[in-house]
């Protein structure tokens, strides 16, 4: 039912997917990806800094589902950053998540010495053990930064991106570069009141949908793989029932009314943020903003 998109190098990857940023109880992690695979969630986004690569992994082990037919992502993140130290981050994820491979390997944070750790990644990459690379949270100056000094230009940048930040020009930007985008918390965790707009509830009721499955349908009409997250299967569900209908013009429209043109989770160039990723590991504060 979910729709396949072809990176950059001929990869097909899932258009939705199921994140599990924040859900660290080992055996609920588990069960919640079991219950995501059995509703139909094939692509699994998880990271090192989120501490549940075990518990992803037994879920995969356990699952029907036949491995070639899941698509596995996992981050490094900036203590991680590298050659050497996303070399040995690469090998410590794929012995938790217990795979022989992953489907897409990215940088977390665009901090640190990422441009070695990017020579570890296109190693990884050209050796097999990769199936597409691509980073995070990268905003328009620094991927074209990267994309100049790079044998592989990233297949995909997962970055905050909602109906409150919209980042147009940074998807110009991309779109040029031919790096697929990716939005992690499409959703905005529910911050500012994202559920309850005025707007996103009159459209929702015009297609006998709800709020978020009307923002996960934007997102995916303009080409961005989404992720959402919920331990709840109804919720699971009702995410991954957006593939039978479609916004039209004027829905977009009203939609692109909504944009407030800054983040709501994170901003890479604010220095209580930068100041809250680097200590994310000791003290996991979601958001300064």
């Amino acid at each position: 039912m979910v729709s396949n998109v072809k990176l950059s190098n001929g990869t097909l990857m899932p258009m939705e997917g199921f994140g599990v940023f924040q859900v660290t109880d080992p055996a609920v992690c588990e069960q919640t990806i079991i219950e995501a695979i059995k509703t139909g969630y094939r692509l699994i986004d998880t990271a090192s800094s989120y501490q549940n690569e075990e518990a992803v992994g037994r879920a995969i082990q356990k699952s029907a589902v036949p491995r070639g037919e899941l698509f596995i992502t996992t981050k490094a993140y900036i203590q991680q950053m590298g050659y050497d130290k996303t070399m040995q981050a690469f090998e410590e994820s794929l012995q938790k998540l217990g795979l022989d491979y992953l489907d897409l390997y990215l940088i977390h944070m665009p901090f640190g010495d990422y441009y070695g750790s990017w020579r570890a990644m296109e190693e990884l990459y050209k050796a097999g053990k990769i199936r597409a690379i691509g980073v995070c949270n990268f905003m328009p100056d620094r991927l074209l930064d990267l994309c100049n000094n790079v044998k592989i230009i990233p297949q995909v940048n997962q970055i905050e991106r909602h109906p409150h930040y919209q980042r147009l020009g940074d998807m110009q930007v991309m779109k040029e570069l031919g790096v697929q985008p990716q939005a992690w918390a499409p959703f905005a965790e529910g911050l500012k009141g994202m559920f309850t707009e005025p707007v996103l509830m009159e459209i929702a009721a015009k297609h006998s949908k709800t709020p978020a499955q009307v923002i996960l349908r934007w997102n995916v009409q303009q080409d961005v793989i989404v992720i959402p997250k919920s331990v709840h299967k109804e919720r699971m569900a009702e995410n991954l029932n957006i593939w039978d209908f479609e916004l039209d013009a004027e829905d977009i429209e009203k939609i692109s009314g909504l944009d407030k043109d800054c983040p709501s989770m994170l901003d890479t160039r604010k220095i209580s943020e930068v100041k809250r990723v680097y200590d994310y590991l000791k003290n996991p504060v979601l958001t300064s903003l």
